[in-house]
Formats: C-alpha cells, sequence, structure tokens
C-alpha cells in the first residue's frame, strides 16, 4: 500500500478528482480554510498533515523514515530472511507494512551464529478490548515467534496509560490493570505459546532485577534528552518523565534472568540465596523489537544508553510497522477512545458491518459511472487496506486492487469483500477468547524458565555455552575456579560459603536431635569436628 497522494488514472485524462479524507472527528466543510499543519508523529500522538484546503493527508512514511533515521526494509532483508529461517515472510513484511527497521540485519547475524535473541514488544491498556489494529503487531510477532523458536516477552504498561492518560482525568489506576488482563487475555487468544512466552503488567511484576536496570538506566537519561525525545515539557509530571527508562529496561534479557533458567535473588521468594546481580551471558543476549514506528523514540533512548550499563546489552533491533488506518480514512490510526475509528476485537458481525459500510472511507469515484471509466485508488481506500492486512493470498489481493484500479471492482463489492474477512478473523478469535481463563492467564505471567529451540543449524550455538556459564556462575563444575573470571572466582566463593553456613546448620540441627534422643556423646564427638 503506498502512502503517496492519489493514484493518477492512466486510463483517461482530467478525471474527477478523489475526495480526500477529512480530519478525523471533523468534515472537510469545518476544515476548509483552516491553516495548513505538518503530519506530527511521537508515542503520544499520531495525525497526519492537513493541507491548505484542510483536508487530512495520509501519512508521509518516507518523511517519516527520514525524521527518524531508521532504514527502509528491502526486498533484500526478505530474501535475506527466508535463507537464514527456510520460512516465507509473513504477508505483513511481503507487504511492507513492516517496512522500516534498525539492526534488522544483525539480528539475523546473531540468530544464524548463536541461535537465539530475545524478542519485546508490548500493550498499552486503555480499554477492555483490543481492536484489530492492536492485534496486528501481535500477529506479526507470534509468527516471528513461530519461525525463530525464541522467548517472548510481552509488556503490559498499566503504569504507562495512567500517568498519560488517566491521571488528569482522576482514575483509579488499578482500572488500567484490569484493562490490562483483559487485554492480556485477547493476547493470548491470539494463538501464543505458554512455553516460550512471558507477559506481564508493570504495577504487577516490576521488581528484582528488572528495577535495578531501571534505577541505573535512570541515571543515564537527562530531563533533556527525555524531552527531546517524548516532546515533553516543565510541565510534564515526574511520572511520565521517568516512565521511558521502564519502557527502555524491558528490552534489556537481563531485566528477566528467570526467564533463562537464572534463580531469583529475593530473600522473599529465595532466602538462600545470595547472588544479587543479573548473568553477564544474559545481559549478553539481544533484543528483536517489533512496533509500530511512533514508538521508535523510545528506543532511541535505549540504544544510545545501552552501552553504559553496569553490564551492557547490545542495542535492541527494531522491524517497524505503519499504522492501521482509522476507519475514517488515511491520516489517522485507529483509537480506542473513539469506537467509529475501529473495528474491536469484540465486536459482533454485524457491528462490523455497519462500520465499514458507514465509517469506511472509499477510494471509489462520486458516481457508478464514473467509478467505471476512471477506476478507483486503492491507495486511500479503507477497505482495501484493511484486506492488505488480513487477507493472506497475495494474489487474491493484488486481483482486487487491479480490478478497483480499473473499475470493475465497485466499492460496494469490495467492501463487502473487507467485512467477510474481518468477520471471519475476529469471529474465529472471539471463539478462542471465550477459553481464556484467569487461570490460562496467570500461567503466562508466571516468571519461569522458558522453553525454547532457536536456530538448530546455528554455526556457534549459544545454547551450551550459556549453560556453562550458569554452572560455573553457581559453582557446578570447574571446582579449582580455574578458567573463571575474577568476578565468577568472586561469585563461586561467595556460594560456597553459603552452602558452607548450611551444611553446618544441618549439621548442628542433627547434633541437636541426636541429643535431645539421648545420644550426647556422639553429638559432641560431631560437634569437635
Amino acid at each position: 500500500m503506498s502512502s503517496s497522494a492519489p493514484h493518477e488514472n492512466k486510463l483517461s485524462s482530467d478525471p474527477p478528482p478523489l475526495n480526500a479524507p477529512p480530519d478525523l472527528g471533523t468534515s472537510s466543510a469545518t476544515n476548509t480554510g483552516s491553516k495548513a499543519r505538518e503530519q506530527h508523529i511521537d508515542p503520544l500522538n499520531v495525525s497526519g498533515a492537513i493541507d491548505e484546503n484542510g483536508n487530512t493527508l495520509a501519512i508521509d512514511y518516507d518523511a517519516l523514515r527520514e525524521k527518524f533515521g531508521t532504514p527502509a526494509l528491502t526486498s533484500a532483508h526478505l530474501e535475506r530472511f527466508e535463507r537464514v529461517t527456510g520460512k516465507k515472510p509473513h504477508r505483513l513484511m511481503r507487504r511492507k507494512l513492516f517496512f522500516s527497521h534498525r539492526d534488522f540485519d544483525s539480528i539475523l547475524d546473531f540468530y544464524e551464529k548463536e541461535g537465539r535473541f530475545l524478542l519485546y514488544t508490548g500493550r498499552g491498556p486503555s480499554s477492555d478490548s483490543m481492536h484489530i489494529g492492536h492485534a496486528v503487531p501481535f500477529l506479526f510477532t507470534k509468527e516471528l515467534q513461530d519461525i525463530f523458536d525464541v522467548p517472548l516477552v510481552i509488556m503490559m504498561t498499566d503504569d504507562e496509560k495512567f500517568q498519560f492518560r488517566g491521571a488528569e482525568k482522576k482514575m483509579d489506576p488499578r482500572l488500567f490493570t484490569q484493562f490490562a488482563h483483559a487485554n492480556t487475555k485477547d493476547i493470548i487468544a491470539l494463538g501464543f505459546d505458554v512455553k516460550k512466552t512471558f507477559i506481564y503488567t508493570d504495577y504487577e511484576f516490576i521488581g528484582g532485577h528488572f528495577l535495578y536496570n531501571i534505577s541505573e538506566f535512570e541515571t543515564l537519561l537527562t530531563n533533556n534528552q527525555v524531552r527531546g525525545a517524548m516532546g515533553f515539557d516543565g510541565s510534564t509530571n515526574i511520572g511520565c518523565n521517568s516512565y521511558p527508562a521502564r519502557q527502555c529496561v524491558a528490552a534489556f534479557a537481563s531485566s528477566y534472568p528467570e526467564l533463562f533458567g537464572a534463580p531469583d535473588y529475593r530473600p522473599l521468594t529465595n532466602p538462600d540465596f545470595c547472588e544479587l546481580f543479573p548473568r553477564q551471558n544474559i545481559a549478553d543476549i539481544p533484543t528483536l523489537i517489533p512496533c509500530a514506528i511512533d514508538q521508535e523514540p523510545y528506543f532511541r533512548l535505549v540504544r544510545e544508553n545501552c552501552h553504559r550499563m553496569h553490564f551492557p546489552s547490545p542495542k535492541p533491533a527494531l522491524i517497524l510497522s505503519r499504522f492501521l488506518t482509522a476507519l475514517q480514512g488515511p491520516g489517522g490510526k485507529m483509537s480506542a477512545s473513539d469506537p467509529t475509528s475501529a473495528i474491536f476485537m469484540s465486536d459482533t458481525p454485524n457491528q462490523i458491518k455497519n462500520k465499514i459500510n458507514k465509517y469506511a472511507f472509499s477510494g471509489g469515484r462520486e458516481t457508478r459511472e464514473e467509478h467505471e471509466k476512471y477506476g478507483g485508488n486503492p491507495d486511500v481506500d479503507v477497505a482495501y487496506t484493511y484486506l492488505s492486512y488480513f487477507l493472506e493470498s497475495d494474489e487474491e489481493l493484488k486481483e482486487i486492487e487491479d480490478a478497483y484500479r480499473k473499475g470493475t471492482l465497485g466499492t460496494g463489492e469490495l467492501k463487502k469483500k473487507c467485512i467477510s474477512v474481518l468477520q471471519e478473523f475476529v469471529g474465529a478469535f472471539q471463539e478462542r477468547r471465550a477459553k481464556v481463563d484467569d487461570a490460562a492467564m496467570r500461567s503466562f505471567m508466571k516468571p519461569r524458565k522458558l522453553v525454547f529451540q532457536g536456530n538448530p543449524h546455528a554455526t556457534h550455538p549459544r545454547g551450551a555455552e550459556a549453560a556453562n556459564g550458569e554452572a560455573q556462575a553457581h559453582g557446578e563444575g570447574a571446582e579449582d575456579g580455574k578458567g573463571l573470571t575474577k568476578n565468577q572466582q568472586k561469585k563461586l566463593a561467595k556460594l560456597k560459603e553459603v552452602e558452607e553456613r548450611k551444611a553446618k546448620k544441618a549439621q548442628e540441627k542433627e547434633m541437636a536431635l541426636r541429643q535431645k534422643e539421648g545420644g550426647a556423646d556422639g553429638a559432641v564427638e560431631g560437634g569437635g569436628a
């Protein structure tokens, strides 16, 4: 799908112009004569440019890439992806709906050589049901997880939504955790594998190694850096100013050592464990983040500062998507706060039908005669846009595009096809969603060692080396300390000391028991050791 100006029909000279979509929430008439405005994209706001006539223009993704400095995802990347994985790229990659990246080449290099990486994405829960725009990155992420067979972390940012949206409205922050639970069930119903997926809400999970990383990373960021990336000013509350550190360190594998088999150091869960620091070999695991391009400023902060951590992590790689267009047309994205802009995953078949027919912006002509003569413009047509996301067959999608441009496929027929595809997708989702209860949700939210294989053909597989590093850090093998770093030797000595104390306590307990039973002589003899 192109984000450029409406298609120039080559079949006839001087065709009548296609309507441009109105600014969301208003009409073209309302905006006529308004001052032109450039597009504005950041993690909190998405709005297309407005021309001198008040019409909202399609988002210019080339300009956005140039602004953020992110390279294009090219056909060469897709070919490399297929060579490395042996699998065809997902339709969202093939159609360049995931269109930009940072270091995607590097993550493929690492996977080819060492066999694993961490997948990380997230969701800001602002309502009790996701819409199809929210589902898109998760559908893509699931496909990546299945193809690469790697662990996945999904961050539910209930604290972010309260700080950025709920605080001004005096909303209870616990409401956003309720939204997070409902959205977590939605995500699970998209088909993720519980054995290699960890989902958490910030309010419920953050602590331990994660909090150490947050605290350290906060000291690396200045107010000016955060303001520059996020567009804050002096009136922004301090919660919003500090939040980016949380989303940044969520990209560090060292924030979740338990997912890779390292024990939890916290005394409430493991009172005898004294190792406070994440494993260095876990910190070395790189991360791939699939997300919409408006989230890029967050991860620019982490990429600029991750090397400064006590245990440095590699720069996370990003694969960036376009926004799923609002029903009203290009220039905005679906919003959970505006039911007329979105198809919700909880919508009934009739609601889907009515929304598409009533609100979906059309790239067709004003009359049937004009449409048949000059053709329509799928580049701005919302029904066609949705098909480009959810219709699997490339061949069928191309046939629809060609027929619409020629005028042999009308707007009503195009909308009918879109309605059918979305009803099928949402209906199948709702059947799975009905089976996801609280117990299923909690199974995904329990911190535990994840089970994954990674690349079975890695040239220098990391798994065996990492397992050996874990064993050494726990004092298993290498009893004389040879071959270890000074830091590992200190850890090994401390762990041995803990084991000795535990053994001594057990011995004293046994002696006390024997004394009580009348075996005082044997106990005294044992106590003299």
